[in-house]
């Protein structure tokens, strides 16, 4: 009988010696400068991507409008709403992708609109979940230097140069959000929606973590913040840390206002009758 290979540990590498090792295979970055500046730094202009002058300015303007009112026009009719974050490298044979289907499936049943980064991985099993099981299922892509192509389980897809846009229109059209186990990007949507919601921009909105299991150690950097000072303990209230999908569901129901619980009371119905079972 084979014996199960143990994962490969990280190499002992102090966080110092890790930043040295990152930077130097980083390269040189790209950074634009002012006219005048631009022009006395003869050696960087190489790798400058041009100066700093207001056509350039008004260019990525109207970009930026552009993207807002594309991404407006097209979901402002979606709704309600549910979010799911997650990472995209998990792949179909892997738990967290049949827990975000799972998930994406019970999120549709209950009378929401699925919507996700539109891409693989948990993005992908969220959408899939929806989709196959019968509600509406959206992609909000991103372009990427190495493209990150459409997962195939959404309805409409919409892309998206600059994350920040994207960012703002999976927040604005949900009334709630379901952390999946990701990385960075992840990390950058929970603390986003979180950071929202403590200053009051928007909501309150239930943020749901996925795998408890998973999310421990930002429970506990949360708390370490708590002891430090830095977070008050009455803010830590934002986030649930859940396993089961329909739990997840259960706890959005719970929170989400009134007048959008009655929208969706009918298919509320027939979930509850399926969890029950």
């Amino acid at each position: 009988m084979a014996k199960n290979k143990k994962k490969p540990s990280l190499p002992k590498l102090t966080w110092n010696e890790r930043w040295s090792k990152y930077w130097q295979k980083a390269g040189t970055p790209d950074y634009e400068l002012p006219p005048g500046m631009a022009e006395s730094v003869n050696e960087e202009r190489d790798f400058l991507l041009g100066a700093r002058t207001i056509e350039n300015e008004m260019e990525r303007l109207n970009r930026i409008n552009n993207e807002f009112e594309n991404g407006f026009r097209k979901l402002f009719q979606i709704g309600p709403a549910v979010t799911v974050f997650g990472s995209a490298r998990y792949k179909q044979n892997h738990p967290y992708y049949k827990l975000t289907q799972k998930l994406g499936g019970a999120l549709a049943n209950a009378g929401f609109t699925v919507l996700t980064g539109g891409g693989p991985g948990l993005m992908e099993a969220a959408n899939r979940g929806a989709f196959e099981a019968g509600g509406k299922s959206y992609g909000l892509n991103i372009i990427l230097p190495h493209e990150q192509s459409v997962n195939p389980y959404v309805h409409d897809s919409i892309e998206f140069r600059y994350f920040f846009i994207r960012k703002v229109m999976l927040v604005k059209y949900s009334c709630a959000f379901v952390i999946m186990p990701g990385g960075l990007g992840t990390l950058d949507e929970l603390y986003e929606a979180a950071t929202l919601i403590q200053c009051k921009k928007i909501g309150p909105f239930p943020v749901i973590l996925m795998d408890k299991k998973f999310w421990k150690e930002v429970y506990d950097l949360s708390l370490h913040q708590v002891n430090e000072g830095a977070v008050a303990e009455d803010e830590l209230g934002f986030a649930a840390r859940v396993d089961k999908p329909k739990d997840a569901v259960k706890l959005i129901l719970k929170s989400i206002p009134k007048g959008v619980r009655e929208t969706i009371r009918e298919k509320q119905k027939i979930f509850e009758q399926k969890t029950a079972e």
